[in-house]
């Protein structure tokens, strides 16, 4: 397996994938391409991999032409690539053998690294909101999943409890939860960008139905850090 992406604590099926790969684009040394073959000759979980992989980059070939090569090229180029005879691919696949030989090939290890290389999904805009009641200020931090406030003021007062609402595009309040201490972290998915949360003075426990009853100390909409 070449050194560019050998990597030893890779599961064995994505060593392999990987190997099937590097052995479609023709970049193994001759020892390591004999392997290849002899094993996928054996193993059909392997051949089904060399499969796999030819189709996957065999729409790269649809942007080069076809051209004549010298009778001389071609056995110097595959002796330098293979050290001697080339090894020939198990039954079904020895159609690729001219294909990775032109620009194709660099284009193919170019694809290879975008798609072999760990893939991370892209992580979501914290979103921020400043919910300003003057002596009482909560600063709310949403990450995707967690949202996180702080509270900076004094706490609500006995037989009573801060709640906190999320206000979407249809104007109705829905109840995130209690905030009763100077850092509450509450796990949701129901907001986002231009959601607005606010804080309304309820009975302790929080308001007996769907809706605040209490009056709304602070409001604020979400938006991007």
């Amino acid at each position: 397996m070449s050194d560019t992406f050998q990597s030893d604590a890779w599961p064995p099926e994505d060593r392999d994938d990987l190997l099937a790969a590097e052995y479609v684009l023709g970049v193994l040394p001759a020892p390591e391409r004999q392997a290849v073959a002899k094993r996928a000759e054996l193993e059909g979980a392997l051949q089904e991999r060399i499969a796999a992989w030819e189709n996957r980059l065999a729409l790269l070939n649809a942007a080069y032409e076809d051209g004549p090569v010298s009778p001389e090229v071609f056995p110097r180029v595959e002796a330098a690539l293979f050290g001697g005879d080339e090894v020939p691919a198990p039954a079904g696949r020895r159609r690729f053998g001219w294909l990775w030989l032109t620009g194709t090939l660099v284009a193919a290890v170019l694809a290879l690294a975008v798609v072999i290389w760990p893939q991370f999904p892209p992580q979501p805009a914290e979103l921020v909101a400043r919910l300003d009641g003057g002596a009482l200020v909560f600063e709310a931090r949403f990450d995707g999943a967690l949202l996180q406030i702080d509270r900076s003021g004094p706490g609500a007062a006995e037989g009573q409890d801060y709640q906190l609402w999320a206000i979407g595009e249809d104007g109705v309040p829905r109840s995130l939860g209690l905030l009763r201490g100077d850092h509450e972290a509450l796990a949701t998915d129901a907001i986002g960008p231009g959601v607005t949360l606010a804080v309304s003075l309820e009975p302790e426990g929080g308001s007996p139905g769907e809706l605040p009853t209490g009056p709304v100390l602070a409001a604020a909409p979400l938006t991007s850090l």
